[in-house]
């Protein structure tokens, strides 16, 4: 048996590279729509939550004499029915199980709407699949009820266990209701009240923000509608008379003009995966790049005694473990100022994704490395 560990002669690491093509006369970082850079102030989802039972498996749901809240949640569901169960009974169910239950309830969504849930098992329940969920109230985060919920779930999986073996196919412990709650109270929304709304962006950038402005203005005519208050916010005046909800859509389709992104290269430690965009630029450098191999090999030795002897047949295994190191070769790589010639530079040192990330490291220390290095 050959047992053989090269870390640094894996595959070369992929870099993805995503630039998309820009029309003539655009700003370097392209186009796009306000709705694509922006929210509205205000205009928000809420997250709701509630805890539910699930009825009717296939003896796949809790074991209630480990999980005790089943139980007690059947219980109390029962004792609103008339029926009472007598004092310290426990009853044993395996076609029921408790799951939390939850959804975003959208902005302006009103009362008699209905919205999906998420469903979710919180006990030790082998599978929700086949179950029906009972009447369960979503609460949100004042405590109020904003909507219920019941239904049948749809699970995406399927599974199967006999004889001590077992197979499944995706997760059997959560699923989805399409429409399985109904809105009942509306939440107060007063972003389309006032004289003014606020844009949000969805990344901080100065330049954005004013560019952002200068577009709103260039599209109404001029004036100063619009005006940058931070990296962040847009404001936006309302016109004294109108529709505000069609002044807003017509804002939200105006295409801005945006200037070059920051320059980044993000790196996936624990992926090993490297992406970098259009604006990093490298400049010259030299790196030495060395190759390591370590090998284990175990060979089986075999003890046969004489026939007439009266020993015993005995199996031991020999093994040479040996290293190797390669002697690391001065690389040139040049400056480069375009996306397509970083990647060709950095393809050339043959480094494998875990060396590549220490190599973007060190050239950013370096100083050669125009970009910030970000490692999630």
């Amino acid at each position: 048996m050959k047992i053989c560990f090269h870390p640094l002669k894996t595959a070369l690491a992929l870099v993805l590279a995503v630039a998309s093509a820009m029309p003539l006369q655009a700003a370097p970082g392209g186009s796009e729509r306000i709705r694509d850079l922006a929210s509205v102030s205000g205009v928000r989802v809420n997250q709701l939550i509630g805890y539910g039972v699930v009825v009717g498996l296939d003896g796949s749901g809790d074991a209630t004499n480990q999980v005790q809240f089943t139980g007690q949640s059947v219980q109390s569901l029962l004792s609103q029915f008339g029926v009472a169960l007598p004092p310290g009974v426990n009853p044993q169910m395996r076609n029921v199980a408790a799951v939390m239950v939850t959804t975003a309830l959208p902005a302006f969504a009103q009362p008699g709407q209905q919205i999906d849930v998420t469903v979710s098992s919180l006990g030790n329940a082998r599978s929700l699949r086949g179950g029906t969920l009972l009447l369960t109230p979503l609460k949100g985060a004042d405590g109020q009820i904003y909507a219920m919920s019941q239904g049948n779930l749809v699970i995406g999986g399927a599974g199967a266990s006999a004889g001590g073996s077992k197979v499944q196919i995706n997760h059997l412990l959560a699923g989805r209701i399409p429409g399985g709650a109904t809105v009942e109270r509306a939440v107060p929304n007063s972003a389309l009240n006032s004289d003014l709304v606020h844009l949000e962006l969805n990344t901080t950038d100065f330049s954005t923000a004013r560019l952002v402005a200068d577009a709103i203005n260039r599209h109404l005519g001029g004036g100063d509608v619009a005006s940058a208050v931070d990296g962040r916010v847009v404001q936006v005046r309302f016109p004294g008379t109108g529709n505000r909800v069609g002044f807003l859509a017509e804002l939200e389709n105006i295409e801005v003009g945006l200037a070059a992104p920051q320059a980044k290269v993000i790196v996936n430690a624990r992926s090993g995966s490297v992406v970098m965009n259009q604006s990093v630029r490298l400049g010259p450098v030299a790196v030495a790049h060395g190759n390591l191999s370590v090998t284990v090999s175990s060979t089986p030795i075999i003890s046969q005694p004489n026939a007439l002897a009266a020993g015993q047949t005995v199996v031991a295994e020999k093994t040479d473990i040996s290293v190797k190191q390669d002697p690391g070769v001065l690389h040139h790589v040049p400056a480069s100022a375009d996306l397509a010639d970083i990647v060709k530079s950095l393809n050339a040192l043959g480094a494998s994704a875990a060396d590549l990330i220490g190599i973007l490291q060190a050239i950013k220390a370096a100083g050669a490395l125009k970009a910030e290095l970000e490692i999630i």
